[in-house]
């Protein structure tokens, strides 16, 4: 039967080799790092529904194995200058019975769950090796050929590997990507974001709700956000443009501000330190000229964390991705590959320009800025405008282009 590889075993990655698996074909993953490697940090907290719905497909129960381990939470609370401009409680859902409907009824009644991407990424990798995928440490591609009808890897350790398709899912500086000289094109903003991990302290847990805080007194003005996880939560401290990183982005310079904005006692708790800036990058080319190379995830693009879009989108990308080369195989023909592709992209596009019309909101200019201060202070009387500052820091979250078909 014919062999398929994945190039990367991030959470895409793993969900192109699971899907096809799901799929009847026979795979093999190569990835750069060493079995048991450790990947600190949340990274990509969000699972939405859309994604877990498609992981219930290639692999009935994971969903439940995800919305049990992780966290939702039912309170979205937005401030202003310390002020509460926006709370709503959405009800908790009853309970789902348990068995073989646990995965479908846990799709059903949660809108998301959050974990850290390590967790994210044991459930993945068990699943795979359940469903018998092979997994090729160690093995950091250095060349990649494609011929009419076959694609040729050969790995830094000089072992040669050979397929009809390739999946590359292995990250921005996607070597696949390079080797086949197909560029990324859009921006990098100004100013960093610095993201940290904290654990709880166990019987003084904060409350589990996301906050968003514009203009936090306790950080000078800068907006912050909280969100829980499994264990803890993750803080998103927004720079201004002229901050120095070493002042706000060392784990030394978040022990000294995080007290400030989630009490004390937590600098003690800091899990895992990182700094980002807002990129927005679209690849030229989903697939190569002989449709035999499939970029997805990171691969493809890159998205602000912001809306959740990286790897909910991704996993969207992947399950494309394991459904066209499957259809490919099944009829000799290209074309399921040309149509992954173009779909892709354009929700790539369309994700791109939502992130955005996020960061115009996040980073504003003058006139934004003025805007958001007239909510703030409209908000006890006209609670759209409380809404409008709830909603606006993520993006269009919903629709997508004519043929891209789903957007995340």
């Amino acid at each position: 039967m014919t062999s398929v590889m994945v190039v990367g075993a991030g959470p895409v990655g793993l969900s192109a080799a699971l899907a096809l698996r799901a799929g009847g074909l026979p795979v093999t993953v190569l990835e750069a790092d060493p079995k048991g490697r450790e990947r600190p940090g949340s990274r990509a907290l969000f699972v939405h529904r859309e994604t877990l719905q498609l992981l219930e497909r290639m692999r009935p129960g994971l969903a439940a194995e995800f919305v049990a381990y992780g966290r939702t939470w039912h309170t979205r609370r937005t401030l202003y200058r310390g002020r509460e401009v926006y709370a709503r409680t959405f009800p908790a859902p009853s309970p789902e019975p348990a068995g073989d409907a646990a995965g479908a009824a846990a799709v059903r009644g949660t809108p998301f769950t959050s974990l850290r991407q390590v967790d994210t990424e044991r459930f993945l990798l068990a699943a795979c090796e359940a469903a018998g995928v092979r997994f090729e440490w160690g093995a950091r591609v250095e060349q990649v050929r494609v011929s009419k009808d076959r694609v040729g890897i050969t790995t830094g350790d000089g072992r040669d590997w050979s397929g009809s398709h390739v999946i590359a899912a292995d990250g921005a500086r996607s070597t696949v990507r390079a080797q086949l000289d197909i560029p990324m094109r859009g921006v990098r903003s100004e100013g960093f974001h610095v993201v940290v991990d904290v654990a709880d302290i166990p019987g003084a847990e904060l409350p589990l709700e996301r906050v968003f805080h514009y203009e936090h007194p306790g950080a000078g003005g800068r907006t912050v956000m909280r969100v829980p996880f499994t264990g803890g939560f993750q803080i998103d401290l927004q720079c201004r443009d002229d901050d120095a990183p070493e002042a706000y982005g060392t784990e030394e310079a978040v022990r000294r501000w995080l007290p400030r904005l989630v009490g004390e006692g937590y600098d003690e708790r800091v899990l895992w330190v990182s700094t980002y800036r807002f990129l927005r990058k679209v690849a030229a080319e989903f697939t190569d000229p002989g449709r035999r190379v499939l970029f997805v995830g990171e691969a493809a693009h890159l998205f602000p964390p912001f809306g959740a879009r990286g790897m909910n989108s991704g996993i969207a990308d992947a399950a494309a991705a394991a459904s066209a080369v499957a259809e490919g195989i099944a009829t000799g023909s290209a074309r399921p590959v040309e149509e992954f592709a173009a779909a892709r992209r354009a929700a790539a596009l369309f994700n791109s320009a939502a992130a955005g019309a996020a960061l115009d909101h996040l980073r504003p200019r003058r006139a934004v800025r003025v805007k958001q201060r007239a909510a703030a202070a409209l908000s006890p009387v006209l609670p759209w405008c409380g809404e409008w500052l709830e909603r606006a820091p993520y993006g269009p979250r919903h629709g997508s282009p004519a043929g891209a078909g789903r957007t995340y």
